[in-house]
């Protein structure tokens, strides 16, 4: 799927996950969006002659869970990086089947991160890591990463069935 007018075709299932892959990358554009604030207000500080503590640790947080909100969006969009150049004499089939093997391959990915990164995450948790001013324990970064790396693999497995669809027509 390329285009906002496509999202109406789904669905049940397929709408239902459409929806909350969309809504999850507004979330995570909101969070990006305070973070911003975040930084003009210590860049502000500073020129003012006051801190805002911990700006760079709710910066390394807040971006981390954006850009793994972003990831099922652009999954799902069919909006990830492309070598363009490549595929630009190919017929629509085997463009379907090229954004198939993709969908595949992050299916994949998206598993083997969303495993190593539960373990990560019980690690920081038993071993109560948290960041050096603000004491946030790291894992609660862990969590909303976690969901973005359940809602990429809903978006993968379904952008697969979408372009094995398309394949076949």
């Amino acid at each position: 799927m390329s285009t906002w007018s496509e999202a109406d075709d789904r669905s049940g299932f397929a709408a239902a996950v459409a929806r909350a892959v969309t809504g999850w990358a507004l979330l995570g554009g909101a969070l990006l969006l305070a973070v911003v604030l975040v930084n003009v207000l210590s860049v502000l500080g500073g020129i003012m002659g006051f801190a805002v503590a911990g700006d760079f640790e709710m910066t390394e947080m807040g971006v981390a869970i954006a850009v793994f909100a972003f990831l099922p969006y652009c999954q799902l969009t069919d909006a990830n990086v492309s070598a363009d150049i490549f595929t630009s004499g190919a017929s629509p089939t085997v463009l379907a089947v090229l954004r198939a093997l993709a969908s595949l391959i992050a299916f994949g990915f998206a598993c083997i991160l969303i495993w190593r990164m539960s373990l990560g995450m019980l690690d920081q948790k038993g071993y109560h890591y948290t960041t050096t001013i603000l004491q946030i324990p790291i894992w609660w970064a862990f969590v909303p990463i976690l969901i973005s790396l359940a809602l990429l693999i809903a978006a993968a497995a379904l952008s697969l069935l979408e372009s094995l669809r398309e394949a076949r027509a």
